[in-house]
């Protein structure tokens, strides 16, 4: 991946964006240092890290805090400089809160049950080379200031022990000097101090030659000299002797700890790097909620399908500016100024849908001056290239991009009059210097190509060079205003023509992408709305042919309905949001209901039973106020006990078909119990749900191994139900019931997992199979994402090779 593209789309500019949400230094000349990874399963992990980390900073509740670079200090250990030298204790102090920090996260990481939930984190964990010695030595050896404690040595306890009570004789003593010679009116200040490392008294200078002693030092305004009596001299002298003995104490612990952090660097490092990494990927977390962003699949053979796309940039400018909340973008965002004009944009970044259907390879963009055509080229490659670096994206989940070795990129004005160079010449050179790299997996962006030179010849070498991509089955995007390329993107094979719309009524753009379709210039429209005088503009029109009139007002035509069908497809998404919302809310709704009507009825039940097992009522009474509370609540819950099995058609039981421990469904409830006894005089069987005994009526029985519903072949994304043999147990229940995700968008595919496991939840199933087939795994982490936070789930794992192994994933039930 060439810099050049990098710097055009301004990368850099956004990983300047994203370093402002690091914590270090480090973390932030990491940001700025991220790269293009080298392969799709780099992507791949680097997207499933990402959903990791999002689930990790929800639950662990551990961020990084500010910590230090430590680059510096392990160059100067790797030179071998400090061979003989040790480090000092605010580079100790520094790798001490380095390796506390990491041992922090470690902690948090590690898996405290069967299943971990960020196994990729775990094995980045587990696999790290920790330093054990170092990280306990220097927690051991430095107190929270980054000073040795006392108990570093045995040799530095004794010192400081001596030198404390050293401190004490020597206060005691100037005290009882003090107060015998009646020297407080001599002194400036009552107390013992320290100048030039000795114990000396504050005395005024009036009376510096009254006492015998050593006048060390003066205060600034001459008034107060440090005197040392000679009674002090001595225990001064022993001081200094110490002290000399409490640094070489210090410097044996210090050369000490140089020595553990020398032989365990490489995992002094890796803990380091490992702890960058962390406030990078905290980094990018903070940057993916600002844009609402996901992680995009990458890989050879995807479609480029880049749905509900946005500018990374456009919209953390919208959202430093606290603009519009666009309901669409899910953030706070800002209009996408177009192409080189300064027109006025409407509230909102825009989202664009840049896809090209199957075979094609070249998408043409036409349409009025500044209506957003060289924002979607910037879009799209800018997309790409964070696709690659592992950055989740602005755009809808599910889309996709295919696996782009390299970006050429062709905007702005090149000339350089330094050399020689004019804009087209500029861009032939560049395409000449690069041509011989393009191939099926380049990506080229091409703004305004041969716009430099003869219209008819720029534009037969524009068209030229996009069949010469085609040919190679390069990847590309171009935005002209040449009519002969609008008509070649409409006819040629393998080309999507599309056009940025605009307000019919007030011929302002709408920064919107219509697609299969050409656009106008709108050159007339843009130059009266920056000021020319009308009386060039009549002029213009004038000398524009008739038959260009016409064509200008089909034109017009076909972007008012592309208008139409972009506010029609946008209130689709409106309601079908609203819808889904609803849909979701009745189902709580529901479940709440019949967790709440089952509670109450288990609870009511235990107390008539814990009141016939105290003696206070007849075993008879028990039964029939069972029968009542049972009754009662059946009543109550007639809305919730509507979703039954379609079961009608199977023959009604009665007491003699039924024996001890039989497995039935009870139909008002739906739900499975257990026999525990049948009365065949009263025609009654006592009936166990969770816990909760009752009597019921056989003819509200089924048997256990009648599915809910008649299972059916169905359309792929459909659950499939095949029909049982034996009572479907936890274990029978395995591959009963199946959901077939392959080839669905990921929104559509979370919405039928979510109808397959309420179905496979009313029927009574142990088990869903998920298939999501293999491919890149981006389908199989949305699956696992939204099994991970579903409450009717108990656990899930990949299934066994002969069931589809790592293209099929199990969910156990509650």
């Amino acid at each position: 991946m060439n810099g050049r593209a990098a710097t055009l789309l301004e990368l850099p500019k956004l990983l300047e964006r994203l370093s402002c949400f690091a914590v270090s230094e480090a973390g932030r000349d990491a940001c700025l240092a991220l790269a293009p990874l080298p392969d799709v399963f780099a992507v791949a992990r680097a997207a499933a890290i990402h959903d990791e980390m999002r689930e990790f900073a929800s639950q662990a509740g551990v961020r990084p805090a500010e910590f230090p670079p430590l680059d510096g200090l392990f160059a100067w250990l790797e030179s071998g400089r400090g061979g003989t030298d040790v480090l000092d204790l605010d580079a100790l102090a520094s790798l001490r809160d380095v390796l506390h920090q990491c041992r922090l996260f470690l902690e948090a990481i590690e898996p405290t049950g069967p299943r971990c939930p960020w196994p990729l984190l775990a094995e980045e964990a587990a696999s790290l080379d920790w330093p054990a010695k170092t990280a306990a030595a220097l927690t051991r050896c430095l107190n929270a200031e980054g000073l040795l404690k006392d108990e570093a040595s045995p040799e530095l306890f004794s010192v400081r022990v001596e030198l404390r009570k050293l401190h004490q004789q020597c206060t005691l003593r100037a005290k009882e000097f003090i107060l015998d010679h009646k020297l407080s009116p001599w002194l400036q200040d009552d107390y013992i101090t320290i100048s030039s490392d000795r114990y000396v008294l504050p005395l005024k200078t009036s009376f510096k030659n009254r006492l015998p002693g050593i006048i060390h030092d003066y205060s600034q305004t001459g008034e107060t000299c440090y005197f040392e009596p000679m009674f002090l001299v001595e225990r001064n002298n022993a001081v200094q002797e110490l002290k000399r003995e409490e640094r070489e104490a210090e410097r044996q612990v210090m050369r000490f700890l140089t020595g553990l952090v020398r032989d365990e660097l490489a995992g002094c490092k890796a803990a380091t790097n490992f702890l960058v990494q962390m406030d990078v990927r905290h980094a990018v977390l903070e940057l993916a909620s600002r844009l609402n962003a996901v992680p995009l699949e990458a890989g050879p053979g995807l479609p480029l399908a880049l749905r509900r796309v946005r500018h990374p940039l456009l919209v953390l400018e919208a959202v430093a500016r606290g603009d519009k909340t666009d309901a669409s973008a899910g953030k706070a965002v800002r209009s996408t100024g177009g192409g080189r004009s300064g027109r006025s944009a409407p509230s909102g970044v825009v989202p664009l849908d840049v896809v090209l259907e199957k075979e094609q390879r070249i998408l043409v963009i036409s349409g009025g001056n500044a209506g957003g055509k060289t924002v979607c080229l910037k879009t799209l490659g800018l997309a790409a290239l964070m696709a690659r670096c592992g950055l989740p994206v602005p755009a809808e989940a599910g889309s996709t991009v295919p696996w782009f070795e390299e970006i050429f990129v062709f905007l702005g004005d090149e000339q350089s009059l330094e050399d020689h160079v004019s804009t087209f010449t500029a861009q032939i050179t560049r395409l000449r210097d690069i041509w011989d790299r393009i191939n099926d997996s380049s990506l080229v962006l091409l703004d305004e190509f041969g716009a430099g030179t003869d219209p008819a010849q720029g534009s037969a070498l524009a068209q030229a060079v996009l069949e010469e991509l085609v040919a190679r089955q390069a990847w590309g995007a171009a935005a002209t205003h040449f009519p002969a390329l609008k008509a070649f993107a409409l006819a040629a094979e393998g080309v999507r023509a599309a056009s940025v719309l605009f307000d019919p009524a007030t011929k302002k753009p709408l920064y919107r992408l219509g697609l299969d379709q050409v656009g106008a210039s709108q050159a007339l429209d843009v130059a009266r709305e920056h000021g020319l005088p009308e009386a060039i503009l009549k002029r213009a029109e004038q000398h524009l042919l008739l038959d260009g009139e016409d064509a200008q007002s089909l034109i017009d035509r076909l972007n008012q309905l592309a208008v139409e069908r972009a506010q029609e497809l946008d209130a689709l998404r409106r309601d079908r949001k609203e819808l889904r919302d609803k849909e979701r809310q009745q189902r709580e709704k529901l479940a709440r209901e019949q967790e709440t009507l089952f509670a109450e009825l288990k609870k009511q039940s235990q107390a008539i039973m814990r009141q016939w097992q105290e003696g206070k009522i007849a075993h008879k009474q028990a039964m029939r106020e069972l029968a009542e509370t049972r009754k009662h609540i059946v009543q109550q819950g007639k809305a919730p006990a509507t979703v039954q099995p379609a079961v009608e058609e199977t023959p009604l039981l009665v007491a003699a078909d039924l024996e001890k421990g039989q497995r039935v469904r009870y139909l008002p409830w739906n739900k499975v119990g257990v026999v525990e006894d049948v009365d065949p005089k009263r025609g009654a069987v006592k009936l166990d749900l969770s816990g909760v005994s009752l009597w019921v009526a056989p003819a509200e029985l089924r048997r256990a191994d009648v599915p809910a519903a008649p299972g059916k072949a169905t359309p792929a994304g459909k659950v499939a139900s095949q029909p049982a043999a034996a009572p479907p147990t936890r274990q029978e229940a395995i591959g009963s019931l199946r959901l077939d995700l392959r080839g669905q968008r990921a929104e559509e595919a979370l919405r039928q997992l979510e109808e397959g496991v309420d179905q496979a939840m009313l029927k009574n199933y142990g088990q869903l199979e998920v298939v999501h087939g293999r491919g890149t795994g981006a389908l199989r982490r949305e699956v696992h994402a939204w099994l991970r936070q579903s409450p009717a789930v108990a656990q899930f794992a990949m299934a066994n090779e002969d069931q589809g192994g790592d293209g099929v994933t199990v969910a156990v039930l509650k």
